[in-house]
């Protein structure tokens, strides 16, 4: 059954500044396995708790998502990425060094502490270190990953600004935290560093000639 709230309580966070009590009273809803709207480096992301397999589940459900569709996560902190990859390859390390905190996304081989609802089996989860300071700041309160799958009904054009994340999701979701406008354009560039040579699954922010280039120097 699709998640239904009664209302999608709105918390406005300045990202240049963001306010401590705002930034918990968002995590609060986190915690309690809620859904919530945010800003990332690219587009607005749908995040929740991504060690709550319940929570996982509302995701699907909020967006209209098939489960053959992984989920990638943001982490906050660099130690966090320990949580869910099992092994840091040395070309994936040339790239965190290089372009995180940043639009990549990481392929990593998975840990047994992640939902086979994020892989969608495929034993691989996709993993940012945000640099968006609003999105770091709710994965550094929650203590661990973050859902970052676009927030938007799934097929539908992804979204720059909470009023058109509003739009689509208006009483789906628990809550949607409004930082603004997010740069939009492309999102991140995605990679899959389990495999040698790294393989470039999407080009987005970052070019593939510049991923290219950071392996080859570090090789």
């Amino acid at each position: 059954m699709p998640a239904v709230c009664m209302m999608t309580k709105i918390i406005k966070i300045d990202p240049g500044k963001p306010d401590p009590e705002k930034i918990d009273e968002a995590v609060a809803i986190l915690k309690n396995g809620g859904v919530i709207g945010f800003p990332t480096e690219t587009f607005y992301g749908l995040g929740t708790d991504a060690r709550n397999e319940a929570a996982i589940a509302n995701i699907f459900a909020v967006k209209g998502r098939d489960f053959n569709n992984p989920i990638l996560v943001v982490i906050g902190d660099p130690g966090h990425v320990d949580l869910f990859a099992d092994d840091i390859p040395a070309q994936a390390r040339a790239l965190m060094r290089r372009f995180w905190p940043g639009p990549i996304t990481i392929l990593f081989r998975a840990s047994a502490a992640v939902s086979q609802k994020l892989t969608a089996g495929s034993g691989k989860i996709g993993i940012r270190l945000t640099s968006h300071p609003i999105a770091r700041e709710l994965s550094r309160k929650l203590g661990g990953p973050l859902t970052a799958t676009s927030a938007n009904l799934s097929g539908a054009p992804e979204c720059s600004t909470a009023a058109e994340v509003l739009a689509q999701l208006e009483g789906k979701m628990d809550g949607i935290v409004d930082g603004g406008i997010t740069p939009g354009g492309k999102g991140s560039t995605i990679v899959d560093a389990t495999v040698s040579p790294v393989n470039v699954l999407r080009e987005g922010v970052i070019p593939a000639a510049l991923i290219q280039e950071t392996l080859a120097r570090a090789s």
